[in-house]
């Protein structure tokens, strides 16, 4: 083939380290437009950026020109300077170390979407954990509990 043609679709999932409650509703919102920008401006398509307190969903649709382990190593690491440098955050601040990432077909885009958005409604429910360790058994991905969480 003379070009290269790809439709991929891909959910990201990280935590705050620890899972620390700091993600405050106060400056969310521009820290999720800030990551939305360093997806776009890295040539990839940013669809949904939500989360809550301590964690953050990605939805996007990405080009096989970047490793995902390359991109969200660049969110987390511009996300964290950006958190810093508005003050957002008082004290030390990290993402945790992993990722999950969740690949959808495209008749899925909506419904990941509207699950990305609804984050508060959804977490009222359910913890991160819980969340996360479903997302891990519903794609079948082997994991040890003890090395799931940091």
């Amino acid at each position: 083939m003379a070009n290269t043609y790809t439709q991929l679709f891909v959910h990201i999932v990280f935590s705050t380290k620890g899972r620390e409650k700091i993600l405050l509703n106060n400056y969310r919102d521009d820290l999720f437009k800030y990551m939305s920008g360093i997806i776009n401006g890295k040539n990839q398509k940013s669809l949904a950026v939500n989360g809550v307190t301590d964690h953050v969903h990605l939805f996007l649709s990405i080009q096989p020109t970047i490793t995902i382990s390359d991109l969200v190593r660049d969110i987390k690491h511009s996300s964290t300077n950006f958190i810093k440098e508005k003050g957002f955050i008082k004290n030390k601040f990290n993402w945790q170390k992993g990722f999950g990432a969740f690949t959808y077909s495209k008749s899925q885009i909506d419904s990941v979407i509207n699950y990305i958005m609804n984050q508060e409604e959804h977490h009222k429910q359910k913890t991160f954990e819980e969340e996360y360790i479903e997302f891990l058994n519903k794609f079948d991905i082997d994991y040890d509990e003890k090395y799931v969480f940091d």
